[in-house]
C-alpha cells in the first residue's frame, strides 16, 4: 500500500490493513516517515512500514522520477502480488513503477481529484497538462481504479484518463468506524462546526462569510473551527485572516485537534461547504456522531447528504444559501434532531467501515 502521508495510513486506511492482517495477508506500507508513524500506531505489529521519499506538492520532475526509482527498487525487495497506490503522486508513480516490475494486480484509489483538476486557475492547467499524460499511462496499467464518487470517475472517462474497457469500482469513501465514533446527543445550545485544513477548497472564506450573515440576526449561534494551516497548499489562508476572524468574535479557533470526537459531540450541526472531495471523511465522522450536516451539492459531498433528510445540500461558493440551511435546521429543534437521527441512519447503512473495506477487498481479489 503506497501512500504520501503516512498518518492516512493509520487514520483512513487502518481498518482495512487490519482486515488484510486478519486474512492471513502479509501486508506493507510505503510512505515518507512511515516507519516512525506505523511504529507509535496500534498498527506496528501486523504491517511492515519503509520510508519513501516523496514530495507531495512539489513540481520537479527529476525529484518525481527518483520517486518512481525509488518505488521500483522497493517494489523489486519485496515481489508483491498487490501493489495498491492512493494519492496523486503514489497513483502516478506507484503504479508505473508496480507496472515496471511486473506485479499481476495493480490498483488506484483515486480518494479525490483535487485541485489539479476542479481549479481554473493558470497554475492548474499548465499542472493538468503536464500530469495528464503520467496519468494516463498509469491507470491504463491498472488492474481496476477505485473510486470514492462517482463524479471523479466521470471526470477521468471524459479526459480519456481511464479507458472503455477499464474496470471502475465505486465505494463509499473510507468508511466510518462507528465503534470510535459513536452516538453522542445532540447538546443544548446552537453552534455550527467545520473540520479540516484551512484552505479556500474547502470553502472556508464560504463557512465566515456566512457566519458573518447568521451571527448579524442570531448572535447566540456559534461558528466553529478546527484544522490546520496547510501552507503547502496554493489556498492556504494567513493566520493573519485566522486570527482576525477570532478576534472579530466570527469564529471560534480550536485549533489543530487530535482528537476530533468531542468537538463534533459538543456541536449541533456540522458544515462542510468544499468546492471538491473524494468522500469527506469529516462528514462521515459527523453521521456517525449523530448531526445534520450542511454541505455542498459538491463532487463528493453530495453524496453524503440526503437534501431535507439528513441536511441540506447549497450551491458551492454560496455563503447566503449556507446561512439559511444553517438557520434553518437550527431554528427548529425537532428538526435538528430528525436530521442527527437520519445521519445516524446513513451513518450505519451506507458508510460503515467494514462494508466499505469488503467492496475494496472484493475488488482487489483479496477476501479470505
Amino acid at each position: 500500500m503506497i501512500a504520501s502521508y503516512a498518518p492516512s495510513l493509520v487514520n483512513f486506511r487502518g481498518p482495512l490493513i487490519r482486515t488484510l492482517a486478519g486474512a492471513g495477508h502479509e501486508v506493507h506500507v510505503a510512505a515518507p516517515d512511515a516507519v516512525a508513524t506505523i511504529a507509535g500506531s496500534n498498527l506496528a505489529d501486523i504491517v511492515t512500514a519503509h520510508d519513501t521519499t516523496l514530495d507531495r506538492t512539489g513540481g520537479n520532475p527529476f525529484a518525481d522520477f527518483g520517486t518512481l526509482a525509488g518505488y521500483r527498487k522497493l517494489i523489486r525487495a519485496i515481489r508483491p502480488s498487490h501493489v495498491l497506490s492512493y494519492t496523486i503522486k503514489p497513483v502516478i508513480y506507484g503504479t508505473l513503477a508496480a507496472r515496471l516490475e511486473r506485479v499481476r494486480h495493480r490498483f488506484a484509489l483515486l480518494t479525490g481529484l483535487g485541485y489539479v483538476f476542479e481549479s481554473k486557475s493558470a497554475r492548474a492547467r499548465l499542472m493538468r497538462t503536464l500530469i495528464w499524460p503520467l496519468y494516463r499511462a498509469a491507470l491504463k496499467g491498472a488492474e481496476a481504479v477505485i473510486f470514492q464518487n462517482p463524479d471523479d470517475a466521470a471526470t477521468l472517462r471524459r479526459a480519456r484518463l481511464t479507458g472503455p474497457g477499464q474496470r471502475v469500482v465505486i465505494v463509499s469513501g473510507s468508511g466510518i468506524d462507528r465503534e470510535h465514533f459513536r452516538p453522542a446527543p445532540v447538546p443544548a445550545g446552537k453552534s455550527v462546526l467545520m473540520i479540516g485544513r484551512l484552505v479556500a477548497a474547502k470553502g472556508l472564506l464560504d463557512y465566515v462569510a456566512a457566519a458573518r450573515i447568521v451571527r448579524a440576526a442570531h448572535p447566540d449561534i456559534e461558528f466553529r473551527i478546527a484544522g490546520w494551516i496547510d501552507e503547502a497548499n496554493p489556498s492556504a489562508i494567513s493566520r493573519a485572516d485566522l486570527d482576525g476572524w477570532v478576534a472579530d468574535s466570527t469564529i471560534v479557533y480550536l485549533g489543530p485537534l487530535d482528537d476530533v470526537r468531542p468537538a463534533l459531540a459538543d456541536c449541533t450541526l456540522f458544515c462542510l461547504p468544499s468546492y471538491y472531495e473524494g468522500t469527506p471523511r469529516t462528514v462521515l465522522e459527523a453521521l456517525a456522531t449523530g448531526r445534520p450536516v450542511v454541505t455542498t451539492d459538491a463532487p463528493g459531498c453530495r453524496e453524503t447528504v440526503r437534501d431535507g433528510w439528513n441536511g441540506r445540500l447549497v450551491p458551492v461558493r454560496d455563503p447566503q444559501a449556507l446561512a439559511g440551511a444553517v438557520i434553518e435546521i437550527l431554528s427548529d429543534s425537532a428538526k435538528t434532531e430528525r436530521m442527527a437521527a437520519a445521519s445516524l441512519d446513513y451513518a450505519r447503512d451506507r458508510y460503515d467501515v467494514h462494508k466499505v473495506n469488503a467492496e475494496m477487498i472484493g475488488a482487489m481479489g483479496l477476501a479470505a
